[in-house]
């Protein structure tokens, strides 16, 4: 395909092997230095204690609004008691649920003892929330976190308009026939 006048002065193509190493070791020192500069460069926020990184964490293969709501918990903005971004700095910060300690993220997921039952039954081996925990390197101890916080509704909206006083028993459940049946309204038709 190479006219063969051309063949002399073209350069010797190099071994694939060595192409490679090149690329890699370039491509490697192209993502350290973007990374030493991207703190300088876009400053984090005070309480955000990440650092940056280039590829996403496992935590964002759990889906949208899951990963949404462990993201909100871990950099202290989510709708937590002690998470004072949504409410005023003067706000009780004691759990909801328990009352005994300020519902931080490490409450609601470790200690809290109104989410016992489902800890013991959805968190198996997860001990700590910490940064550096094995936690956020394990999809399936994230999935398992995942579906403790659907269960229990950690980091919900919290109701608009809560109860003042809690349930002393659980409401019986309707039967199908004491539920009443929903209005319709007829319309007739014109006649033609």
């Amino acid at each position: 395909m190479i006219n063969s006048h051309l063949v002399a002065s073209a350069p010797t193509i190099l071994p694939w092997s060595l192409i490679d190493n090149t690329y890699s070791t370039l491509k490697k020192r192209v993502r350290e230095a973007l990374l030493e500069e991207w703190p300088g460069l876009l400053p984090t926020p005070g309480y955000y204690h990440h650092l940056p990184a280039l590829n996403p964490p496992p935590v964002m293969e759990l889906g949208k609004f899951i990963a949404r709501r462990i993201h909100q918990m871990r950099v202290g903005k989510g709708y937590l008691a002690a998470h004072p971004t949504w409410r005023s700095p003067d706000a009780d910060t004691s759990c909801p649920r328990c009352g005994l300690e300020p519902e931080t993220f490490e409450h609601a997921i470790l200690t809290c003892l109104s989410r016992q039952g489902a800890r013991s039954r959805l968190l198996h081996g997860v001990s700590s929330v910490g940064q550096d925990a094995p936690l956020w390197s394990s999809l399936p101890q994230l999935n398992m976190l995942a579906a403790f916080i659907g269960a229990t509704s950690t980091v919900f909206l919290p109701p608009l308009f809560p109860p003042d006083t809690p349930p002393s028993s659980p409401p019986l459940p309707l039967s199908p026939l004491a539920v009443p049946p929903p209005a319709f309204r007829v319309f007739s038709l014109p006649e033609v």
